[in-house]
């Protein structure tokens, strides 16, 4: 059963220069090893991680490194949820992530669909 859908879409070169104008936003926004991917991964990232959010019902409160988009080698991208994300999809009984990213013409996009059983 489908909880919720969320959909984001990040401009990426909008949010390359906000990472360079707003010192430690990258910190804030990012775990330590998505820090490092290139600008349009981060604008993919970022959407997604928005896009949780929206699927989750968009809760305040929830911690941005609480969601963790890891790429798997010949599979699509996987959402790792912990702390206050982890407890909204908890209290919704989520049980699974479907996650799709996209980047082109400078876009990032990305749309999630939270499932339960």
């Amino acid at each position: 059963m489908i909880v919720g859908v969320g959909i984001d879409v990040v401009d990426v070169a909008r949010f390359a220069a906000t990472l360079q104008r707003v010192p430690g936003l990258r910190d804030r926004l990012f775990t330590p090893d998505e820090r490092e991917l290139a600008d349009r991964s981060l604008a993919a990232r970022f959407a997604a991680k928005e896009a949780v959010a929206k699927a989750l019902g968009a809760p305040p409160g929830m911690s941005w490194q609480d969601a963790t988009v890891r790429r798997v080698a010949g599979a699509q991208p996987v959402v790792e949820v912990t702390g206050t994300v982890l407890a909204r999809a908890t209290e919704l009984g989520v049980s699974r992530f479907h996650l799709s990213i996209s980047h082109d013409a400078g876009i990032a996009s990305a749309v999630v669909v939270a499932e339960r059983d």
